[in-house]
């Protein structure tokens, strides 16, 4: 923690619009895996991409990150993931609405992993509307060190072993194609080469192949478990493994006594996100 305890409670602001623009491409993207809502409000989800960070391109790192934010601590690692959160919702955001969002770290840790150092960096947020508090939520960042290039194009770095199938009440599977998240990436003008620089991510960062983002992994959980149970008041979701692209990801919702519970994996069984929902909140009816 040393030179970064002033970086508690650090805070930062930024506005943007839900533009009709916005939720017509987040629909392409996502297509019938998001939930049903009136056509006047935003998708689930598509907070994840209202006011990014914008750089210029000589501000960048190696990465595609802005290489100095206001916002982030310059925590000695370089390789940053997004690990998981929560989301609390109390109101839908529409769209046309302006949105205020105020970002507090929360949290920063280090602690020490299978693969070395790790940073943790907790932010959360709330979104304001004019009709008042929409969303808080919470963001968890980790940073690792530096991947050594791999010695083969098969040589895997992190994957997380097939998982003992669990009852399945409902399931949606999106196809997870290069073209899919670079279209993500611009709608929510994140630079991370990992969603699109396959050489990048493999030879760089030491992946298998292009990853697929994490909030657009929460967005289909959320959205599944929104189906039939209406919007959950709390979601949490937490990042298990790096979900590849190329592949079907299958995100499932539990059955039973289990539907509060849902998770994301491949063909092959392993799990890449795993959520848990609770109470509810009613669809509002048309502004």
């Amino acid at each position: 923690m040393t030179g970064f305890a002033e970086w508690i409670g650090r805070r930062s602001e930024a506005e943007d619009v839900v533009t009709e623009r916005l939720a017509a491409s987040f629909r392409a993207i996502f297509g019938s895996c998001l939930a049903a809502l009136p056509a006047d409000l935003a998708p689930l989800g598509l907070h994840w991409c209202l006011a990014p960070s914008i750089a210029a391109m000589a501000e960048l790192g190696l990465d595609g990150h802005p290489a100095k934010s206001l916002e982030l601590p310059p925590v000695p690692a370089p390789r940053r993931m997004w690990a998981g959160g929560w989301i609390e919702t109390l109101d839908l955001l529409r769209v046309g609405d302006r949105v205020h969002r105020l970002s507090t770290i929360a949290d920063i840790a280090r602690k020490e992993g299978r693969s070395g150092e790790l940073w943790f960096v907790g932010i959360e947020r709330d979104y304001r509307t004019p009709r008042g508090l929409a969303l808080r939520e919470r963001h968890d960042i980790v940073y690792r060190q530096a991947a050594k290039p791999l010695s083969s194009p098969t040589e895997k770095l992190v994957r997380e072993a097939a998982q003992t199938p669990r009852p399945s009440g409902r399931s949606r599977v999106l196809a997870t194609s290069p073209t899919l998240l670079f279209r993500y990436s611009a709608i929510s003008f994140n630079g991370h080469r990992i969603h699109y620089d396959q050489p990048y991510a493999v030879e760089v960062e030491g992946y298998e192949g292009l990853v697929v983002h994490a909030p657009v992994q929460a967005t289909l959980l959320l959205n599944l478990t929104a189906e039939d149970s209406g919007l959950p008041r709390r979601f949490v979701y937490r990042g298990v493994s790096p979900a590849i692209a190329g592949q079907d990801l299958i995100a499932h919702r539990g059955a039973g006594k289990d539907s509060g519970h849902s998770w994301i994996q491949d063909r092959a069984g392993r799990v890449s996100m795993t959520a848990s929902a609770s109470g509810h909140i009613e669809f509002p009816g048309p502004a």
